[in-house]
């Protein structure tokens, strides 16, 4: 609308000076109508030639303000970023939410998720354009799993009973769960403003299944939280395993683009930097 006024306001401008013109007598030097000069074009507007977009999915529970600390330091880079706002209603919507964005980037793209992020990814990364695959702390099923098929030979996770449900399907994580489990080395105050915007996630999302897991054939990073109280690090290990992933130690509990954000970054980056024709050989730096 601003900008429907302004440009009805240079028109406007425009034939008043026309008119002044026709009025002044011949040989009178005619105002010149202004002229707008655009604006600059900025890093995060217009990537580098040849470099990916890199596109951050958030997990169950949490926002696209997971990616707070991340976003700037790869956009010093000289990438073009954008955090997609899934809406955590079930795998399908949240895959469909991550394709518009991935659609609208203007070359390949870095696909990177967080926690139940990994699970969309594994769909979603599926599309021609995407790359390379990044895990941060994150679930990784195959094709026909899910995140309870994936827990299925170990204990109940402590927070899992904790979430609370409505009427609709829709959980959250009380306060005491996501400063005990979710969010467990995030100072205290931060702890509790993540507590107080997380988004709300249907139970569908822990059962959807993965159709075809695209890790199968995009080259794959994994950044392995080695504290994490949410999601085992000794599972996240695993699934770094059977995915051949290019595996890095993250020394943090589960939000580790939160309490890390350089170290995830530069996994980030790395894959961003690589440009494989096939899926690399396993490297695993957790040691």
């Amino acid at each position: 609308m601003t900008k429907q006024l302004s440009m009805f306001g240079l028109g406007l401008v425009a034939s008043v000076l026309s008119m002044t013109a026709w009025a002044q007598p011949s040989g009178t030097p005619q105002p010149q109508p202004p002229t707008r000069t655009p604006p600059p074009q900025t890093q995060a507007q217009t990537p580098a030639a040849g470099k990916p977009s890199i596109v951050l999915v958030h997990g169950a529970f949490a926002d696209g303000s997971s990616w707070d600390k991340v976003v700037p330091l790869l956009q010093a880079k000289g990438y073009h970023v954008v955090a997609v706002h899934q809406p955590l209603s079930s795998l399908a919507d949240d895959v469909a939410a991550t394709k518009r964005v991935i659609h609208q980037q203007p070359g390949d793209v870095i696909l990177v998720g967080h926690s139940y992020g990994g699970v969309v990814i594994s769909e979603a990364g599926n599309e021609d354009k995407v790359k390379g695959l990044v895990y941060v702390a994150a679930f990784a099923p195959d094709a026909n799993e899910s995140i309870m098929e994936l827990g299925k030979e170990g204990p109940e996770p402590a927070w899992l009973p904790t979430v609370k449900f409505d009427e609709g399907g829709f959980g959250y994580l009380p306060d005491t769960s996501v400063l005990e489990y979710f969010a467990a080395d995030v100072p205290r105050s931060d702890a509790r403003v993540i507590a107080a915007k997380q988004g709300w996630t249907h139970r569908r999302t822990l059962d959807d299944k993965v159709t075809t897991a695209a890790w199968h054939t995009k080259p794959t990073w994994y950044a392995r939280a080695s504290k994490d109280k949410f999601i085992d690090p000794a599972a996240q290990a695993t699934m770094a395993r059977r995915m051949n992933a290019r595996t890095s130690n993250v020394s943090s509990g589960h939000l580790a683009m939160i309490t890390r954000p350089r170290e995830v970054a530069a996994v980030i980056l790395e894959a961003a930097a690589q440009k494989p024709v096939q899926k690399p050989e396993r490297v695993d730096k957790s040691t």
